[in-house]
């Protein structure tokens, strides 16, 4: 074993001491433009080192989210996507280093047919088992990824979803939220995003449910829980970590996040994840 090696073991924290470490990507990690600055790279490094479980807990589909892992030299044993219906772990044997562990599903087209009832310009997509999106208009490949195909609405009725994902041009975020509110969608989870963003999990399926097994399965205490998001889709993810760890909220947040957090770090555009990390 190198010298360097020797002396990262070294720090190695004990095995009781571990701690789960959930980053959101988008708004907490990346900018608007893409990019994590290395303050917050080098806090990730750090903890990671440490051999703490450091990892990624987001909206994004397995395709978007893998370069944000991989940018981060990051190799956590689990790793949470598509707002929980997906969750990764670690097999070498697996050309992109990671397996699909756990996939939870549901049928789209009831609230498919809800949706577009109300919102008939908006922009639809639907996420398969295998991260593959089907949608009616073109989306950001940020959000989805490349090698999608777009279909007729009709295409995406028979799907077995992951997650449906809808943009509305005609709607501001807050309006889009009311809309979707009067919606009564009770048979699905669902989170607004930014600029008019919704994502449609299955029910009871969030990143904190992801987590919750993400922790079990890697025996953590729940006192040694941290997470730090930014959008209502952190919410759930939020109170469950707050309730014996640490679920912080970047400064910038919606209030309802904020309000779900037990703690609130510095805005993206301070470094507002590694004032947390660095905390550790």
């Amino acid at each position: 074993m190198s010298d360097a090696a020797t002396a990262r073991s070294a720090e190695l924290v004990p095995e009781g001491d571990r701690m789960l470490i959930a980053l959101d990507i988008d708004g907490t990690l990346l900018d608007q433009n893409g990019v994590i600055t290395d303050v917050v790279a080098r806090a990730v490094s750090r903890i990671q080192d440490l051999g703490h479980e450091i990892t990624l807990a987001t909206g994004r589909s397995v395709a978007t989210m893998m370069p944000v892992l991989n940018e981060l030299e990051l190799t956590p044993e689990y790793a949470v996507c598509s707002n929980g219906a997906i969750t990764l772990r670690r097999d070498a044997t697996e050309p992109s280093g990671y397996r699909q562990e756990y996939v939870e599903t549901f049928d789209p087209k009831p609230v498919l047919i809800t949706l577009r009832r109300h919102l008939a310009n908006a922009r639809f997509a639907v996420e398969d088992t295998n991260g593959y999106f089907r949608y009616t208009d073109q989306f950001p490949d940020s959000s989805i990824g490349h090698g999608g195909e777009q279909v007729e609405f009709e295409g995406l009725l028979e799907m077995e979803a992951t997650r449906v994902v809808v943009i509305s041009p005609d709607h501001d975020m807050e309006e889009f939220a009311r809309v979707v509110d009067d919606m009564g969608l009770h048979r699905v989870s669902y989170a607004v995003g930014w600029t008019a963003w919704l994502d449609i999990a299955p029910d009871g399926v969030n990143k904190a449910t992801a987590l919750e097994r993400v922790r079990e399965n890697l025996n953590i205490p729940r006192d040694r829980v941290v997470v730090i998001g930014d959008g209502r889709n952190d919410i759930d993810m939020l109170e469950w970590a707050g309730a014996h760890g640490r679920g912080v909220a970047m400064a910038h947040s919606p209030e309802d996040v904020l309000a779900a957090a037990s703690e609130v770090t510095t805005a993206l555009f301070e470094d507002g994840v590694a004032r947390v990390l660095d905390s550790i």
